[in-house]
């Protein structure tokens, strides 16, 4: 097994690091993580720390590690060193050989191999500057996991986004033979029988889909979070990938198989949801499945003891998605919000349509065995009215939700929807 020393920079590809984590250590390897400046504004220490099981380094001057030089000992213990998002400033540094910071002085200092995989704006990697750094740094030996082709979140598409994480860890096996088994930790999933025909109603759409709870760390052990088992919105991702759409699907913590034909993006808290949503824009309808927690809490570095008494925790507003993209530039031709109620339905669901600037909500009573059940009761509240559906599996709902999403797509002047209404 290797030991993995992972420098994370300063771009929205940085909420990958943590899926990255997640596969590395389920294939044996120890990572830690070194967290830059910049990459702290996507991610958090306390995310990184509680998937690698490890210490979250972040400054060059910490009195009791540099006492040691403990940059030193860092850049030596690893076996292999990677960069991952690369920036195009980080890039620049690294070829330039600058070393003002933790990560740029470890890059200097190690003597192990080094991987950079970049990510950043197609016109910023294809920049003269860019190509002429990144020759140098090959001409000394550093490996490039070149970028792939994709939207960006900046709404332009071109060469520039990172890779998938398996992709960079299948990279990094066959490049230096690391034990990793994509097959073992992703079995091909099998579809259900109830999965509905590939009608090709939504060839051409990209569909968005979020699904599952999100989980906000108290401290490295402790989580606030949401009962979401994830099971509708796998379904609507499953069932819209039958209708011929392409499917970005951007799951919280759940341990349900991917549905063939959908490109999944595992995040654990609400900001990494809300950028990895952000990054899979443009689309053509968002269905915005997860429950997503609406506080987080200013995390403690190390585990609460049950013998200091009850903690007193600093709520802190999450990111609300669904509002977001309501008003973002990119705002999708179809946005699809859930609202789970316990009571007063129809009114919590109608007043959240406006409140949020949602086209449709799809709304259900939360407060029977629904949160990991596998049968749903929904009504569908749009500008136009409402309507309640039958009960009916999770799957048969996820049917008929797309069928109608299929429907409004093609209906015409359906694209030439309002921001907002």
């Amino acid at each position: 097994m290797a030991r993995l020393l992972l420098i994370i920079g300063g771009g929205i590809a940085a909420y990958k690091a943590s899926e990255l984590i997640r596969l590395a250590r389920k294939a044996g390897h120890e990572v830690t993580p070194v967290l830059t400046a910049g990459g702290a504004h996507f991610v958090t220490p306390m995310t990184l720390a509680a998937l690698a099981e490890s210490p979250v380094y972040t400054s060059l001057w910490d009195l009791k590690d540099e006492t040691e030089m403990g940059h030193i000992q860092l850049s030596r213990a690893a076996d292999l060193v990677l960069v991952c998002p690369a920036t195009a400033d980080l890039i620049a540094r690294m070829a330039a050989g600058i070393a003002d910071d933790l990560a740029t002085t470890l890059l200097l200092a190690t003597d192990k191999p080094v991987v950079i995989a970049p990510a950043m704006n197609h016109r910023m990697w294809l920049h003269e500057a860019t190509m002429d750094n990144v020759a140098r740094l090959k001409s000394r030996g550093i490996k490039v996991i070149e970028p792939v082709e994709g939207d960006m979140a900046c709404g332009e598409y071109g060469p520039g986004r990172l890779p998938e994480p398996v992709d960079i860890m299948a990279y990094l096996a066959k490049e230096f033979s690391l034990p990793f088994d994509a097959g073992a930790l992703f079995p091909a999933p099998t579809v259900p029988p109830t999965a509905p025909a590939a009608d090709g109603s939504l060839k051409g759409k990209h569909i968005l889909v979020t699904a599952g709870p999100t989980h906000e760390p108290i401290d490295p052990v402790r989580v606030i979070a949401n009962r979401s088992s994830g099971k509708q919105g796998f379904a609507i991702a499953a069932a819209a990938a039958a209708a011929g759409a392409r499917v970005t699907l951007v799951a919280g913590p759940v341990s349900l198989p991917t549905p063939g034909g959908v490109a999944r993006i595992d995040v654990e808290t609400a900001e990494q949801m809300a950028a990895a949503v952000d990054a899979a824009l443009p689309c053509d309808a968002a269905i915005l499945v997860a429950a997503v927690a609406d506080w987080k809490v200013q995390a403690s570095p190390t585990k609460l003891k049950k013998a200091d008494g009850p903690p007193q925790l600093r709520f802190e507003p999450n990111p609300d998605i669904l509002a977001t993209l309501a008003r973002h530039p990119l705002r999708p031709g179809l946005l699809v919000g859930f609202a789970a109620e316990t009571q007063d339905l129809a009114a919590n669901a109608s007043a959240k349509r406006q409140a949020k600037g949602a086209d449709w909500i799809v709304a259900n009573d939360v407060s029977g065995d629904v949160m990991g059940g596998s049968h749903n009761q929904v009504r569908l509240v749009t500008a136009e009215g409402s309507e309640d559906w039958e009960e009916a599996t999770k799957e048969a709902v996820a049917q008929h939700l797309v069928s109608r999403i299929a429907e409004e797509l093609h209906r015409p002047g359906s694209q030439d929807r309002p921001a907002a209404e």
